[in-house]
């Protein structure tokens, strides 16, 4: 039973990879979802309902996001005019491809061009896979979308962890005794829990060897009963690799892990000493096996300091 479960998840990432690769490396042609389902075993109906559980995104959301922040790079690499750009990304007109640059980005081209920044860029799906033996093999697909996030001061509780890739890794037992802290402070206060919570790691202060970490629990509320006896802590604006994570959050080291060794290797992104981010929703549930989170990841674009 076990094998013919390996062997069905298997199949299905397959596909689903097939079916990446074939919009990949069309994406400046008209594709259609009826077309593109000829690139895999299943029907156009059939293809929307996998595709959309596996990424979180329907096909054409999917295509319309990587076209745009495909233009969006050749704005920020280049002096080619807006209408080229258009018609290389698969934009039938300067004008749709405007109308739908902004919708996206909310700025137009030429503000986006203007500024000179990576910011909101929709980057190509990959199938995660890890684990060693087939039997215990996993394959997921994991959106990763790259944000500048501006300066800013967020408040917590502070503590020192032992990292993902330290050879004696405690994250997994120190981490929640630090959030623990954290929400005894802020029920002290007498707040209500309506605010996001982001877990920092300062990989800047990092050893070698991943030991003994700076690691704070934060709110970024700015009410002031939460605020007393709280740490501040003070972010700069940065470049960000955002992963969209949903699962068990003990689990979240693996992803992290295929992220350093697997992704960021041929991603054309340069991995930065900074401050890894921990992004949660108010109503986050540690305890849920499908929580959803972030982490963001500071990153440079290879050839950039």
């Amino acid at each position: 039973m076990t094998s013919m479960i390996v062997t069905q998840a298997e199949g299905r990432v397959g596909q689903i990879q097939a079916v990446l690769d074939y919009i990949h490396q069309n994406i400046s042609q008209r594709l259609s979802v009826e077309q593109i389902s000829l690139q895999c075993c299943w029907s156009r109906w059939q293809l929307q309902r996998v595709f959309s559980e596996m990424t979180g995104l329907n096909i054409a959301q999917y295509v319309r996001e990587l076209r745009l922040s495909f233009a969006a790079e050749a704005l920020l690499e280049s002096q080619t005019r807006h209408l080229d750009i258009a018609l290389n990304c698969g934009f039938e007109s300067e004008h749709s491809f405007s109308r739908s640059f902004k919708q996206f980005f909310n700025c137009s081209p030429g503000a986006y061009r203007l500024r000179g920044e990576r910011d909101g860029l929709r980057l190509p799906l990959n199938v995660m896979c890890f684990g060693d033996k087939l039997k215990d093999r996993a394959k997921k697909v994991v959106p990763i979308s790259i944000k500048l996030r501006a300066k800013s001061q967020l408040h917590g509780v502070a503590g020192r962890i032992n990292g993902v890739l330290s050879t004696d890794a405690n994250f997994a037992q120190q981490v929640p005794l630090i959030w623990q802290q954290f929400h005894s402070k802020v029920s002290a206060s007498g707040a209500p829990r309506s605010f996001p919570l982001i877990g920092v790691l300062a990989t800047v202060d990092a050893d070698g060897g991943g030991f003994n970490i700076p690691y704070w629990a934060c709110c970024e509320s700015q009410g002031e009963s939460i605020l007393d006896g709280l740490t501040a802590v003070d972010l700069p604006s940065q470049l960000y690799a955002v992963i969209s994570y949903t699962g068990p959050i003990s689990e979240l080291h693996k992803t992290v892990e295929w992220f350093i060794f697997d992704w960021l290797p041929s991603s054309g992104y340069k991995g930065l000493d900074g401050y890894d981010l921990e992004v949660y929703a108010a109503d986050f549930d540690v305890h849920s096996d499908k929580a959803s989170m972030e982490y963001w990841v500071p990153v440079s674009p290879i050839g950039n300091s």
